[in-house]
């Protein structure tokens, strides 16, 4: 089996009585991307900043490459850093910027020219070359950053809230422009984000983290399918978590009753509902399907090409998201929700204990 690019076993970080960071492993294939995603203060920043070397673990080990560098400092891991501010330095053209790095390696001047024009080439910014950070937008300065940090060719990537600063459209733009870089230079890959459209977009796989652990790491295909923990269903908001038990072979959340496929788990506790795979019907039809209940619109907001509805079913509150196309009920209409199995997983959460 081949070992992995980069190794997290068992890291430790507590400052006084609390772990920012509480025993997290994880390991990351050679020219793999991962995506550390949760919410503010889960550990998520700690964790990347272990492995940058910027702080050290009480316990743990830290493998790159198969070697511990968990001692190390930062310019000994051959690591290249995008920061969440980009932390370009104002004085130096872009050109200047990208080039830091290498000088700080002490390679010959003509090297150091020569990859400098190829990494701006490769972000599209060799008409920049001698641009000052002032007079660039956020997303020539991201670019800057990205450039900088790929040009010294580095054994791992780091990318810390790299899409925060920056506008909606923009934003959609450089998350397109780094999965190419990424994906050219084949470079293993470390980034922290809260957003999850981010992490499901760029990630081959993605570490949910919640209170200084990763509850769950999987590919953005498997979470968002079938999370196996309520804090991961519960946390990727465009699906609904119900509570209740089983009964006779039916999974019973009144007034909700569905039968459990033979696929479900004996004994689940919780149905995951995810919101683009309902459906909302005249009040009145009978389709053939596993779920079907008299529901009642609460809210209909339009983004985009969606429809976002909460329909209350029983003591329920639901998320159903329904192309625009499609008639728009509007708040207070009496509907029928519907679902195929494809819109229905499960969770046993005394197993994610």
């Amino acid at each position: 089996m081949t070992s992995p690019h980069l190794r997290l076993d068992r890291l430790i970080k507590r400052y006084g009585a609390q772990a920012a960071v509480d025993g997290v492993s994880l390991d990351v294939a050679r020219g793999e991307c991962i995506a550390l995603l949760g919410p503010s203060g889960c550990g998520k920043t700690t964790t990347l900043r272990l492995v940058a070397g910027f702080i050290t673990p009480d316990s743990g080990h830290i493998l790159i490459g198969g070697r511990a560098v968990e001692r190390d400092p930062p310019h000994r891991r051959q690591i290249g850093m995008v920061f969440q501010n980009y932390a370009l330095f104002p004085h130096l053209t872009a050109a200047g910027n990208v080039a830091f790095g290498l000088e700080m390696r002490h390679l010959p001047r003509a090297e150091r020219d020569a990859r400098v024009a190829e990494a701006l080439s490769m972000v599209g910014l060799a008409q920049l070359a001698d641009r000052y950070p002032a007079r660039m937008s956020g997303g020539q300065q991201q670019r800057v950053a990205l450039a900088r940090a790929l040009v010294i060719r580095p054994e791992l990537l780091l990318l810390d809230e790299p899409l925060s600063n920056l506008d909606a459209g923009l934003r959609v733009e450089m998350r397109e422009e780094i999965a190419r870089l990424r994906t050219a230079a084949g470079i293993t890959t470390l980034f922290v984000t809260h957003d999850q459209e981010e992490a499901l977009a760029l990630a081959d796989r993605v570490a949910v983290m919640d209170r200084g652990r990763i509850v769950e790491c999987a590919t953005p295909a498997e979470l968002t399918e079938r999370p196996r923990h309520l804090f991961t269903a519960r946390f990727l908001g465009a699906r609904s978590v119900v509570e209740g038990r089983v009964e006779g072979g039916n999974f019973v959340a009144p007034p909700l009753a569905v039968r459990l496929p033979a696929e479900a788990p004996a004994r689940p506790t919780h149905l995951v509902l995810r919101a683009a795979r309902l459906l909302l019907l005249p009040a009145g039809s009978a389709p053939d399907l596993p779920l079907t209940a008299a529901a009642k619109v609460q809210t209909a907001t339009r983004l985009d090409d969606a429809v976002h509805y909460e329909v209350a079913l029983g003591p329920h509150l639901l998320r159903v998201r329904r192309p625009t196309e499609e008639p728009v009920y509007p708040p207070g209409a009496e509907i029928l929700l519907a679902a195929p199995q494809a819109a229905m997983s499960w969770i046993e959460a005394f197993e994610n204990a």
